[in-house]
This record gives C-alpha cells, sequence and structure tokens, in this order.
C-alpha cells in the first residue's frame, strides 16, 4: 500500500467535491458561518436588564443609591414608577426583568443608623437571569452599605477596620466573557459534525449511485479506498478548522495562547475519530437521508448535550457523567481550552489526547472491519 495507489482515490474525491460547490460551501464556508452566527446568538453574559424603581422616599439619598444600578452595565433604570399595580404590569408584559422598591423612610432610617429596608422583586421565569441579577444586585447593596459605614466611622473620627480583605484575581478569562467559554467549544462542537455529516454521506452517495461497486472491483484494497476518502475529507476539515480560528479571534477577540502544533494535534486525533464515526455510519445504511439522520443525531446532541460545551458535566447525574465517557468532544474540549484560553502545555491535558486516540482507534477499526466484511 502506498500513496501513490491512494491517490487517484483522493483525486477524484478532491474533484467531486469542486464539482459540487453546495459541497464545497458546506464543508469549508458553513462551519466559519456557524460559528459566526451561534457566538453572536449563544451568549451567557447578562447585561443590560431592563429595571422598573419605585421610589417612595424621593430623596438625595435614595436618588444616589439608584445611580449605583443606572451607572454599571449589568441594569437600564427604564421605568419609575408610582404603585405596585404598575410593577405587576411591567414585570407581566416582560417590560422589565426587576423592580426595587425604596421605602418612604430610606434616607431617615440611613441617618439615625438605623436598617433601611429595599425590596426587590425579580421576574423568576428566566433562572439564569434572575440569579445572575440577584447576585450583581447583592454585591452593588453591599458595596454601597459598606460606603455607609465607612462615612459613619469618619464622621466620629474612627478608623474602620475589616477582618477580611477580599480581592478575587481572575486568572484566563478575567473579562468573564462568555465568547472565551463558547467560541472553543464551538470549534469540537462544529468540527464534530462536519467531519462525520461528510464523511458518511459521501461513502452512501456512492453506493447510491453504484460508484463503490465499481472501486471495490479494481485493484484498490479497501483499505486504501477508506484511507484515500479519510485523507481527503482530512485535509478540507482542516482547512476549515483554519477558517473557524480566525473567525473567533477576527470577531470574538479568542486568540490561541498556547501551542498551535499542540493544538492541531488534538484536532487531528478528533477528526479522525469523527471521520471514522462517520464511516461507521455509513457501513449501516442505504440511504442519504437516513445517514445524515444518524450522523446528526449521534454527534450534534452528544456534543451539546455531553460534553461540557454549554452544560457543566460535574452538575449532571451520576449515570450521565458515565456516558460522557464515550462523547469524544468531552475529551476535546479540555484540550481546546487548555490551549486556547489558559494556554498551558502538553502536561496538562495528555491524558485527553489517550482518551481520543483510543475512540480514534476504535471508530476506525470497527468502521473499516464493517466495511470490508460488506465488500466481500
Amino acid at each position: 500500500m502506498t500513496f501513490k495507489r491512494i491517490k487517484p482515490v483522493v483525486k477524484k474525491e478532491f474533484l467531486q467535491i469542486l464539482r459540487d460547490k453546495r459541497s464545497l460551501s458546506v464543508l469549508l464556508v458553513f462551519p466559519a458561518l456557524l460559528i459566526m452566527v451561534v457566538g453572536f446568538a449563544l451568549n451567557f453574559d447578562v447585561k443590560h436588564i431592563p429595571m422598573a424603581v419605585f421610589d417612595q422616599d424621593k430623596s438625595s439619598q435614595s436618588r444616589e443609591f439608584i445611580r449605583n444600578f443606572s451607572n454599571t452595565e449589568y441594569f437600564d433604570v427604564k421605568y419609575y414608577i408610582g404603585g405596585y399595580d404598575e410593577v405587576d404590569e411591567l414585570l407581566n408584559n416582560d417590560n422589565a426583568r426587576i423592580a426595587l422598591v425604596i421605602p418612604p423612610d430610606f434616607s431617615k432610617s440611613l441617618s439615625l443608623g438605623r436598617n433601611a429596608n429595599i425590596q426587590i422583586i425579580i421576574d423568576g421565569s428566566n433562572a439564569n437571569t434572575a440569579t445572575t441579577a440577584i447576585g450583581y444586585m447583592s454585591v452593588i447593596v453591599q458595596t454601597y452599605s459598606q460606603r455607609i459605614i465607612e462615612q459613619t466611622f469618619q464622621r466620629v473620627g474612627v478608623k474602620m477596620f475589616l477582618p477580611i480583605d477580599f480581592r478575587p484575581k481572575i486568572w484566563y478569562n478575567p473579562e468573564l466573557s462568555s465568547a472565551k467559554f463558547l467560541i472553543p467549544g464551538l470549534i469540537g462542537f462544529i468540527l464534530m459534525i462536519s467531519a462525520v455529516i461528510s464523511t458518511s454521506l459521501s461513502v452512501v452517495r456512492e453506493k447510491e449511485r453504484g460508484t463503490m461497486e465499481q472501486m471495490m472491483v479494481s485493484s484498490l484494497h479497501t483499505v486504501e479506498i477508506i484511507i484515500g476518502k479519510t485523507l481527503t475529507y482530512l485535509f478540507i476539515a482542516l482547512l476549515a478548522s483554519v477558517f473557524v480560528l480566525v473567525v473567533g479571534f477576527v470577531f470574538f477577540d479568542v486568540a490561541v495562547r498556547g501551542s498551535i502544533f499542540w493544538l492541531y494535534v488534538g484536532i487531528f486525533i478528533f477528526l479522525l475519530g469523527g471521520l471514522g464515526q462517520g464511516l461507521l455510519i455509513s457501513t449501516i445504511t442505504q440511504n442519504q437521508q437516513v445517514a445524515f439522520m444518524l450522523a446528526v443525531l449521534s454527534s450534534l446532541l452528544p456534543t451539546f448535550l455531553l460534553s461540557g460545551f454549554v452544560f457543566p458535566i460535574r452538575s449532571m447525574p451520576i449515570m450521565l457523567q458515565i456516558i460522557s465517557n464515550v462523547t469524544p468532544a468531552k475529551f476535546f474540549l479540555i484540550v481546546v481550552r487548555s490551549v486556547i484560553v489558559k494556554g498551558v502545555g502538553v502536561e496538562a491535558f495528555w491524558d485527553q489526547l489517550i482518551y481520543m486516540i483510543i475512540f480514534m482507534v476504535l471508530m476506525i477499526t470497527i468502521s473499516s472491519v464493517r466495511l470490508m466484511r460488506k465488500v466481500n
């Protein structure tokens, strides 16, 4: 088996793809376009939450307190209302997500050194937004309260002492940008779908046209045909990964902080596993419609749900955590995030590469054996 024998298969596949402009655009342009669309649409940063204020005190101090919310990027104070009935209307119509109610004795209580009870009414229909908003508001209220205490101590000539000085330092993603978390995950998500779908449809298309049988009766061995097809789509997928990384950098400022070499070692192994999975699907289906459905179900759902792309694996039930261990994207995402976001070396993710190699070998071996049996 030499490349000279495999070359005709590779050439045939390339010519076939180049003739089909739609397939070429799907393989090369679609991944970059998809990461752009999903990257902008799928955003976990909770900002500019519409807010209503029912200020019953109407003092300079209550207005100063409200400014602590409006001066942040997290809240947009859009409505100043005069009663609880307006709170109900705004929350029911989704015009506001939060209502801040300031009591009539707010400034008086603070000046006398008493607790000033404020009320925060939150729309809990979106649990993620509500939980995040509570966290933001708690920090704002605590910061304002601390400032009041410091001013009180200064007036009596006493220096305030905080027993614990809490200063968090965030590594790798100090802006807490959801793009730097999502884009690496999208790379794995898109590459897996593209690899599995393209390979499975390619082989099934050959079956439907009858050209697979012609190739089998030629002097080429089944393994040579498999390698030829795999090399073709591997090259195209690697090229698509370059486009995806460029889009991630240009549009989302997600740069590769670590080694490009180890990143592409991970991508190479991951793609081979995906191509092997696509070949396996092609051996158990007879038409492109069924092959497409199986490819989507076996690549999209596990990669989206069980890889840690969106949902933390440690938060899942034990059974799903066990099932996630057969999802190659789980290990690939660790590699990609380690290289792109953290910028660490291979010593941090070598074991993930081993798991991916095992999956790759299993997929290619099983699909090759099944394909050879069907031919024989």
